[in-house]
């Protein structure tokens, strides 16, 4: 990922989650295993909008699932981290686990 174009938290976040989820990871997924790690709900369409931003910069990838009755007929859309995203997200944590290496958490305040 070039310079300056490092991912934000909720990127991160959701990229953690598409890792997590691996083959069953589409919009309510994501959302879920966010709140359930997290402890925060989010709002799919922020979901949404993040997925499709990560899909333009080209790490992430969409394909539809079958479609199926519970849903109308209409089929779920899967995403999964592309080779590009699994390097900018190990980048990324690597870079904020080495801002946190030394701090003594019980004395910040």
């Amino acid at each position: 990922m070039p310079k300056g174009d490092a991912l934000g938290n909720f990127e991160q976040t959701v990229l953690l989650a598409l890792a997590h989820l691996r083959d069953n990871a589409y919009g309510v997924a994501v959302r879920r295993e966010i709140a359930e790690r997290t402890g925060r709900d989010v709002n799919i369409g922020a979901v949404y909008a993040t997925l499709d931003r990560l899909e333009s910069k080209g790490l992430v990838l969409s394909r539809a699932g079958e479609p199926t009755a519970e849903r109308g007929g209409r089929a779920k859309r899967y995403f999964k981290l592309t080779q590009e995203g699994a390097a900018a997200l190990e980048e990324s944590c690597r870079a904020l686990q080495g801002m946190m290496r030394g701090i003594r958490w019980g004395s910040l305040a």
